[in-house]
């Protein structure tokens, strides 16, 4: 067992592997060590990789700009603050695409896990029945994170003080 063992298998996304599928996982993990204000990845990049954070915390951020060009030159608004445990850049591990939003340290000593998509990919070929169970998970934790999100959109549409400007009208 390696150096990771005991945080992979206390991962949700691994819930219920064998020993022998975690120390498969653990092989593929590569640390990375950030200090406040390092980006880890830029909304829009082209990244493909999965984090977990071993230690520290980690902000997700959007452009606000990209919500309208009248806020161009704003500062990033953090949409998510994560800790140890929990996951990011699960969505660009699933489809390619591009970031849908920025990752950022904010914490001294921010360690986390890198999971490649491609090695994550082959290994889940090499044993379906983990590849699987990984993607259930990591199906249940992206649920998760998509209701948080909807409540937090309800919540802004439905207590807008009266009189607010609604975006969708001119």
């Amino acid at each position: 067992m390696g150096k990771y063992h005991t945080f992979i298998k206390e991962s949700d996304l691994f819930y219920k592997l064998t020993v022998s599928q975690l120390e498969r996982i653990e092989e593929l993990c590569e640390e990375r060590v950030y200090q406040p204000g390092e980006t880890i990845f830029e909304e829009n990049s082209r990244s493909t990789e999965l984090y977990l954070i071993l230690n520290g915390r980690v902000e997700i951020l959007l452009n606000p700009a990209l919500v309208s060009p009248e806020n161009a030159g704003h500062e990033p608004i953090s949409i998510a603050s994560l800790w140890r445990g929990q996951s990011f850049g699960e969505i660009a591990l699933v489809d390619e695409g591009v970031r849908s939003a920025s990752a950022r340290a904010a914490a001294p000593d921010t360690r986390v896990l890198k999971i490649s998509r491609q090695k994550f990919l082959d290994l889940c070929s090499a044993d379906p029945e983990m590849g699987h169970r990984v993607m259930f998970n990591l199906a249940l934790d992206l649920s998760q994170k998509i209701r948080s999100a909807d409540l937090k959109i309800r919540e802004v549409l439905l207590y807008q003080k009266p009189g607010a400007h609604d975006p969708a009208t001119p």
